[in-house]
């Protein structure tokens, strides 16, 4: 049986569309390299022009608008969360300090007890 919740991938031209954003990219970097003696200015745009040509067509490609849609719907869903005030904070914060002052309390004890259990009774050291 198929889930027909589960999406599945298969667009050719999807990663056709990356593999040219990421040679522009690459495009980009090596033009900036390449062009060592001309001015700053002159790798920059040749950089950036790299990038954005890899951007916009990342953006364009079907990946890229899922990748955007998801963005959206997360920047949505974190404006619906509820944030505790401070006076929840430091309270949450406090009982989670005790907590762990009881356990580490507890541990020691406990690690006391096995020592001298170990020690002093089943191998009689002093």
């Amino acid at each position: 049986m198929s889930n027909p919740n589960i999406e599945t991938v298969d667009e050719q031209g999807g990663k056709w569309l990356l593999l040219l954003a990421a040679a522009f990219v690459v495009a980009g970097l090596i033009g900036f390299y390449a062009l060592s003696r001309e001015a700053v200015y002159v790798r920059a745009v040749a950089l950036f022009a790299g990038l954005a040509l890899g951007v916009v067509i990342v953006l364009i490609s079907g990946p890229g608008k899922r990748f955007v849609g998801f963005g959206r719907e997360s920047y949505r869903e974190v404006r619906k969360v509820v944030w505790p005030s401070r006076k929840e904070s430091m309270q949450t914060t406090g009982v989670v300090f005790g907590f762990v002052l009881l356990m580490a309390a507890f541990m020691w004890i406990a690690d006391k007890l096995i020592e001298w259990g170990v020690f002093s009774l089943i191998l009689g050291w002093k």
